[in-house]
């Protein structure tokens, strides 16, 4: 009898410890299986991206700004570019993308939906230069962390035009929202 308890009780925290999250975790990045980062990378740079298209177009049609108007076109075309490269990375490592803006980003597309003239403008870009912010440091850090050697190369090879977009963005974002707050009127670079 006391060799059952022993085994039920054995058999007990065996099947407690399998249902626990930490452990459950630690079955799912078994060498069979892709890692967990590399997965979540790759969604989270798609719906990046198309947070980016979409907000570009947004800021095509509401911008009040040229300047804007213009950063909003390079964001569609750019990151139309990264996402189309992406899904050839998604392909091979068998991720399914996302085809929809994550709540917080459509959160943000329906704020600045709301928004016009200057204050469309200012917010649109100080989104930009936060998301950016972000994105080149991810990209960094995947660039050299990435477990996928394809997933490794496509945040390697798109690092550069994120840091030439954050770049555009923050100059964007003082000659239009300036020091003051206030927007100004300077025409689009190049």
């Amino acid at each position: 009898m006391k060799g059952t308890k022993t085994t039920i009780v054995a058999g007990l925290a065996v099947l407690a410890m399998s249902a626990s999250p930490a452990f459950a975790g630690a079955a799912k990045h078994s060498k069979a299986r892709r890692p967990a980062s590399d997965q979540a990378f790759v969604i989270g740079a798609a719906g990046g991206s198309l947070a980016e298209i979409e907000l570009g177009k947004l800021a095509q049609s509401k911008a009040s700004s040229d300047q804007v108007k213009t950063f909003g076109k390079r964001m569609v075309d750019d990151h139309q570019k990264a996402l189309d490269s992406l899904k050839t990375v998604a392909t091979a490592e068998h991720i399914t993308l996302p085809s929809t803006l994550t709540r917080k980003d459509q959160a943000l597309k329906d704020r600045l939906e709301k928004l016009s003239g200057s204050a469309f403008d200012r917010a649109y870009m100080n989104a930009m230069v936060k998301d950016h912010r972000h994105d080149v440091a991810e990209f960094r850090a995947e660039s050299t962390t990435a477990k996928a050697a394809d997933v490794k190369q496509y945040a390697s090879t798109t690092l550069p035009t994120l840091e030439g977009h954050l770049k555009l963005a923050q100059t964007t974002q003082k000659d239009v929202v300036g020091t003051s707050g206030k927007r100004t009127n300077k025409k689009p670079v190049g």
